[in-house]
C-alpha cells in the first residue's frame, strides 16, 4: 500500500481560513503555554505588528501580517480614499504526506503518529540539525538552550486524550480548522467558492493538493494572494525525493572505481609475472 493511502486512513489536520483570522495571536499564546514553548522575544519588528518574524524551535505558531494598499473584495478599506488592506495568516507546520525532516533524521527522533503527523522527541534528538535545512518550509529549528530540535506536534498529547489543538481551540473566529482532513478539503473549497463570489479572486488553496512536491500537506491554507506574499514557497518540493537516484549512481560509481581497481591490480600482476 502506498503511504498517501495509508495516511489517508485516519488522518487529521488543520485548515487554517486566513480570509477570517483577525491577527489576535491567541493561537501563538495558546500554543505556548499548552506545549510549553519558550518565550522567543517581544521585540518590535518594524513588520506590522509582527514579533516572531517566523517560525521556529520556540515559535510554532506565526501569525504574519501583511500591510497592502488595495482592496479585499467588495468590502470598504475605511480608511479615507485609500485602497488598504491586512492580510493576517497563523502559519504553523505543514505535517508533509512526504516529510524531508523525518526522511534525514538519524536517531528517530522524528516520527510519524498513528493520527498522520510528524513530532520530534526532543529527548532522542541529537542536536545534529540535518532536519532544519531538509525541510522546504522553514518550519523546524533547534533550540540555543537545549541544542534539539523542536516544531509543531499538532498537541499530539490532547490528540490522545480526544481534545483538539491549543491553537484551534483558542480561535475566536475558527480561522483554524482541526478534523478529519478529507472533511477539512470539502469544506475548504466550499469556503473557497464562497470568498471568490465575494470578489476576491485572487484566493486560493495552498497545501491541499496530494499531486503536490510533498504529496499534500497535514496543515493547508486559504490564501487571498500569491503564496509569496505570506512567505511561502509556491512550489515546495520535498528535498529528499532524489536521494534514491542519487545513491543508485553513487553505487554505480563505486562498482566502477572497484572495477577499475580490479583491472589496474590485475595487470599490475601480470607485468611483475612477465618481468619474472
Amino acid at each position: 500500500m502506498a503511504l498517501e493511502e495509508t495516511l489517508e486512513a485516519g488522518r487529521v489536520g488543520f485548515f487554517t481560513d486566513t480570509s477570517i483570522c483577525i491577527g489576535c495571536k491567541a493561537c501563538e499564546v495558546a500554543c505556548k503555554e499548552w506545549n510549553a514553548v519558550p518565550e522567543d522575544g517581544l521585540d518590535f519588528t518594524g513588520m506590522s505588528y509582527d514579533n516572531t518574524v517566523g517560525l521556529g524551535a520556540d515559535t510554532w505558531r506565526h501569525v504574519a501580517f501583511i500591510e497592502q494598499r488595495r482592496p479585499l473584495g467588495h468590502q470598504e478599506p475605511g480608511v479615507g480614499d485609500m485602497d488598504f488592506r491586512w492580510l493576517m495568516s497563523s502559519d504553523v507546520c505543514k505535517h508533509c504526506t512526504h516529510a524531508a525532516c523525518l526522511d534525514v533524521c538519524p536517531t528517530g527522533s522524528l516520527f510519524r503518529t498513528e493520527y498522520g503527523t510528524v513530532v520530534v522527541q526532543e529527548d532522542v534528538c541529537n542536536g545534529c540539525g540535518y532536519c532544519v535545512p531538509a525541510c522546504p518550509f522553514g518550519v523546524i529549528g533547534v533550540r540555543e538552550s537545549s541544542g534539539t530540535a523542536a516544531k509543531c506536534t499538532m498537541c499530539y498529547d490532547r490528540l490522545g486524550a480526544g481534545e483538539e489543538p491549543a491553537c484551534a481551540k483558542t480561535c475566536p473566529t475558527d480561522s483554524i480548522q482541526f478534523g478529519d482532513l478529507d472533511e477539512l478539503r470539502e469544506r475548504a473549497a466550499r469556503r473557497l467558492e464562497q470568498v471568490h463570489e465575494a470578489g476576491t479572486t485572487s484566493a486560493r488553496l495552498y497545501g491541499h493538493d496530494t499531486g503536490d512536491g510533498v504529496g499534500g500537506t497535514g496543515a493547508f491554507f486559504l490564501l487571498l494572494d500569491e503564496p509569496e506574499v505570506y512567505g511561502l514557497p509556491p512550489d515546495p518540493v520535498v528535498t529528499t525525493r532524489d536521494l534514491p537516484s542519487m545513491w543508485r549512481h553513487v553505487g554505480v560509481a563505486a562498482l566502477g572505481l572497484l572495477a577499475g581497481v580490479a583491472v589496474a591490480t590485475g595487470s599490475i600482476a601480470t607485468g611483475r609475472r612477465g618481468r619474472s
